[in-house]
């Protein structure tokens, strides 16, 4: 029988999650709000940490490097905030912490491909992280059909007013 946490848990899991293993790199889409307006936001990277995979709190930690700089950046996987991982290139490790990828830049920061089926890894069909898509996709649409609607209201006074003042003109 399942304790009361594991129902929990149970509860706010994903259907499904794609198979990210560590020296994979990914796009992550996450989903970003600032103020009242949320977009989404890909972080492109190398995986170089996988914690806990079969958990409710399994994380990936995805590096980078940006404009000189290495950044990184930790993923539940789980979270709705993220709504989409991509696997676009896997490589061979014998880790599951590639921490000496740190210090590495460069041709020492290369590892060997791995020839991989992308279409099986990426087609993951979870349900609510595509409904939520969608609704982000008919908000966005929605505003910019309310905004062209408010241009063409502005621009129809506009002429409105110049139509008058040549009226008054002649």
């Amino acid at each position: 029988m399942q304790s009361v946490i594991q129902k929990i848990e149970e509860k706010f899991k994903k259907g499904a999650v794609v198979n990210v293993r560590s020296g994979d790199t990914v796009k992550v889409h996450q989903k970003i709000r600032e103020g009242n307006k949320e977009r989404v936001q890909i972080f492109q990277g190398m995986v170089i940490r996988t914690d806990r995979k079969d958990s409710h709190t399994s994380r990936i930690t995805v590096r980078r490097i940006a404009s000189g700089v290495g950044v990184e950046k930790s993923f539940l996987l789980h979270s709705p905030l993220v709504l989409k991982i991509e696997v676009t290139k896997r490589s061979k490790v014998r880790r599951n912490y590639l921490t000496y990828m740190r210090e590495r830049t460069g041709k020492a920061a290369r590892l060997t491909s791995v020839d991989f089926d992308r279409n099986a890894v990426n087609n993951v069909h979870d349900k609510a992280a595509e409904e939520e898509e969608a609704k982000l996709a008919a908000e966005k649409a929605e505003a910019a059909e309310a905004g062209a609607a408010k241009k063409a209201a502005e621009e129809a006074e506009r002429e409105a007013k110049v139509q008058a003042a040549v009226a008054a003109h002649k």
